[in-house]
Parts: C-alpha cells; sequence; structure tokens
C-alpha cells in the first residue's frame, strides 16, 4: 500500500464529526476530529508535493477578516484557499459600512451570498475575539435558516484571544513528524516558556494554544512565566485537567531553566501577563489614549524587571541533556537584529531557523485541512476521487 492510500485508509478509520462545524478552539474536537485535519493536512500535502490538484471547488469565496496584522497566518490562509480552488476576497473594515453602524449580523450575511468560508484573526481585546466569531457563526445560522443565504459558511479561527489553532496544530504536526508519529509523542516533555522581549501587548492565545492542545497528547508540559505572567485561570485549569485524562502530566514553574531539564522540546515566546491584557481591553474599548500609554509604560517596567529571568539566551545550551526540537511560532524579535534585546538571540535563532520555516511550513495545509472537513462530510472518499481524476489529468 502506498502513503497516499495509507492516508486515506487512517482517515477513513476515524470517527470524526467535524462537517459542518466551525474550527474555533482545539478543546472543543474529539481526538479523532484533530487526527483527522492531520491526516488530511498530510493527504493535501502529499497531493501538492506530487504535482497532483486538490482543487474541489469551481468557484466560491474565502473571505480574509483579519483585524490584526498577520503575515505567516494570513497568507497560509490564502494558500489555503487556492489549494482548494476558492479565490480570497479581503474584508478591509476600514472600506466597509461598519463605521457606518452596519452590524456584525448584516456584515456577515452581505458577505456570505457566494462565499464558502470566512477566516477571522480576532486577537486583541481579551475576551472579545472568540465572542466575535461566535457572533458571526450565529448570524450566519439565521441567514441560512431564513434562506438569505444558499449554504452556510464555515468559520476557521486564524487567532483569537484564547486559542491560535492553526497555529498549534501546525506544531503538533511538526513535533509528530519529528518524533515518528502521535503515538511517539507520550511522556515526551515540551517547555513552553516566557521569554522577555522589548514589546507589550502580545497575545496569550499562543501559548494557551499549545498547553490547551499538547495537553491531549499524554505530554509532560512544563509552562513556565515569571510571576505574575499568568494565563487565563480557566485555559491553565483546562490544559492540568486534560493532562490528567491522557495520562500526561501538566505544571507550572518559574524558572525557564527548571522547565527545560531533560524537556524533548523547547517552546519560548513572549506574551503579555494576564492583568495587562484585562486592563488593555478596557481601555480600548473606552478609547483611553492616556491610560493605554500609562499601561504601556507599566507593563515594559514589568518586564524589564524579568530581563535576565531566564537564562541568557545566546549562552543557553540547548542540546546539553538531549537533542532537543527548538521551536518558536514566528515572528520571533531577535536581538542584534530587529531589536536590541529580543526574545531570542540571532545566534540560537540561525541554528534552528529551517526547523521553525518547517513547523510554519505546515500551516497552510492544516487550514486547508480545516476547510476540507468542513465541507466533506467523507474526506476520505473526496480525497481519493481527486487522485484518481486529476492523476490521470497529469499523466502520473
Amino acid at each position: 500500500m502506498d502513503k497516499f492510500q495509507e492516508l486515506i485508509k487512517n482517515i477513513g478509520s476515524l470517527d470524526a464529526n467535524l462537517f459542518g462545524k466551525d474550527f474555533l478552539l482545539t478543546w472543543e474536537k474529539s481526538d479523532d476530529d484533530l487526527k483527522q485535519v492531520l491526516l488530511v493536512a498530510e493527504a493535501l500535502k502529499h497531493l501538492r508535493d506530487n504535482n497532483i490538484s486538490s482543487s474541489v471547488f469551481d468557484s466560491g469565496l474565502a473571505i480574509s477578516n483579519f483585524r490584526d496584522n498577520s503575515t505567516r497566518t494570513r497568507f497560509s490562509y490564502s494558500s489555503a484557499a487556492n489549494l482548494l480552488g476558492l479565490a480570497i476576497q479581503d474584508l478591509d473594515e476600514t472600506k466597509s459600512q461598519i463605521a457606518h453602524g452596519e452590524t456584525v449580523r448584516e456584515t456577515a450575511n452581505m458577505i456570505s451570498f457566494l462565499s464558502d468560508f470566512i477566516g477571522i484573526r480576532d486577537d486583541i481585546y481579551l475576551g472579545e475575539g472568540n465572542k466575535y466569531m461566535r457572533e458571526v457563526g450565529e448570524a450566519l445560522d439565521d441567514g441560512f435558516a431564513k434562506g438569505v443565504l444558499p449554504q452556510r459558511p464555515g468559520i476557521v479561527n486564524l487567532q483569537c484571544d484564547i486559542d491560535h489553532p492553526s497555529q498549534s496544530m501546525a506544531d503538533l504536526q511538526h513535533i509528530a513528524k519529528h518524533f515518528g508519529g502521535l503515538d511517539k509523542l507520550k511522556g515526551k516533555k515540551i517547555a513552553v516558556t516566557w521569554a522577555y522581549s522589548p514589546s507589550y501587548g502580545k497575545p496569550l492565545s499562543v501559548p494557551q494554544g499549545i498547553i490547551g492542545l499538547m495537553t491531549r497528547m499524554g505530554m509532560d508540559v512544563s509552562l513556565a512565566y515569571p510571576e505574575n505572567y499568568n494565563l487565563i485561570p480557566e485555559v491553565e485549569e483546562l490544559a492540568a485537567k486534560q493532562a490528567k485524562e491522557s495520562g500526561g502530566s501538566f505544571e507550572i514553574v518559574n524558572s525557564m531553566e527548571e522547565a527545560f531539564k531533560d524537556a524533548d522540546i523547547i517552546y519560548p515566546k513572549s506574551w503579555a501577563p494576564y492583568w495587562v491584557m484585562e486592563k488593555r481591553t478596557e481601555l480600548l474599548k473606552n478609547k483611553d489614549v492616556e491610560g493605554l500609554k500609562k499601561l504601556e509604560q507599566e507593563a515594559l517596567e514589568s518586564n524589564a524587571n524579568f530581563k535576565n529571568w531566564e537564562t541568557d539566551k545566546a549562552k543557553v545550551d540547548l542540546t546539553k541533556d538531549k537533542n532537543a526540537l527548538y521551536m518558536h511560532p514566528l515572528p520571533a524579535d531577535i536581538s542584534d537584529l530587529s531589536c536590541k534585546d529580543g526574545e531570542v538571540s540571532n545566534e540560537i535563532f540561525d541554528k534552528y531557523r529551517i526547523e521553525t520555516y518547517k513547523e510554519a511550513g505546515w500551516k497552510p495545509y492544516i487550514i486547508a485541512a480545516m476547510m476540507f472537513t468542513n465541507k466533506f462530510k467523507n474526506p476520505e472518499q473526496t480525497l481519493s476521487d481527486i487522485h484518481k481524476r486529476n492523476t490521470k489529468r497529469v499523466g502520473f
């Protein structure tokens, strides 16, 4: 049995329930749901690598709604849509009628007449981003039920205030490939650690997404941050619960070196404290410019207090105890290049640059798989059909 047929067989063996479902939080999905996304992503990559078209749509739009800046995720979403045969349409809210009083319900329906997906990034306001995505979903449900929309577009979370599922799933795929499969991850230790950065206000959703997913895999997850830099408490509690259920473990420590000890995977990332993000949301809502400036100064001073919290990044021997896999979600604030004191030194980043690029390279396929499984009830059959049809077309 060749690799593609084995993937098809494995996809078909799963009891997944992704058809017609939005992809908003990984912990809302079953183990089989997550496995199906990973396997479909791998199947789509196999088709692409072998120059076999995976286009399954003759027309239709994938709406791109980025309420925060992005490079990798924005292009990954565009690439995923193109891979499946959909055209990308950016929703620039500054050029819409939203500023003139158009409601979320109106906007969601008006952009969806010929749309198959809406990809949303909304990670700035703590307590608002995921809520907004669900409000869009409810508007689409209503539009479809009332006969306004011919079909209900699927929503893909391209990062919210709680989770970054395309990032964490791409990371999981990269880890699984590195260690030889999902079944090889049980007992592997991953250190998810805060790192100093000379900026403030970075979302909590990346570290939350990682602890919210890797604790599902039976891994030993060590979350390290300075005092008062905690994540959303409910997500930390969820991670502990999931670790117990999966046979793994979850700990919170206040030392990067302690988290690094015996780690198989090292995942440093800067983020703002939970209290900062809470206060920031309130100030943003009230358009309190002076309050935001004051908060930024407080946050930068807090960061500076922990500048030497971790071992000097330029001197850390990441492979002292074992050949640890270094990961970073990108972009990384690199010291001596983009900023004087970054969250990772140029020396360390350059050493692991190709691996982090490969890590990021899974994201287009993960997003495409989220879209694919939303639209096709039997993805294994659809993949098999397009493989047969398009292999003949290109003469393989």
